[in-house]
């Protein structure tokens, strides 16, 4: 089983819901029955050990983003020693990529579309309407 788990973070003020971020990914994830999409309050490390994780995922962009990801990495490896965090790349023509940027230029109806899915295109559309 492969979960997709969003954070409920009452510190950041993100454009979409947590509830509407599920339904995002959902539509993405469509016909794939071996992903489960969850929202989860808390620590990632305690959502991993109630829910058997043994591996977290996480993309990276650039060198800023590797020196995040392995800072939250090396506190959910001192939280819950098991688990161990992969790290994926972000192909080249992804890497400058950001949701703030992508969010900025579909606020000013730029095309978006060769960098998202349709459905987060239209919802993006529909937000900024």
């Amino acid at each position: 089983m492969l979960y997709v788990a969003v954070a409920r973070n009452s510190t950041k003020k993100p454009l979409f819901s947590v509830e509407e971020r599920l339904e995002i990914i959902q539509e993405c994830c469509e016909g794939n029955g071996s992903i489960k999409i969850v929202a989860f309050d808390g620590l990632l490390a305690d959502f991993c050990l109630k829910n058997d994780v043994s591996f977290i995922v996480r993309g990276l962009r650039a060198t800023a983003d590797y020196e995040y990801e392995q800072a939250l990495s090396v506190m959910n490896k001192k939280l819950a020693p098991e688990i161990e965090t992969l790290f994926f790349t972000a192909s080249p023509e992804f890497s400058f990529v950001s949701s703030r940027m992508i969010k900025e230029v579909a606020s000013y109806g730029g095309n978006i579309s060769s960098l998202v899915p349709e459905t987060v295109v239209s919802r993006l559309k529909s937000k900024f309407s």
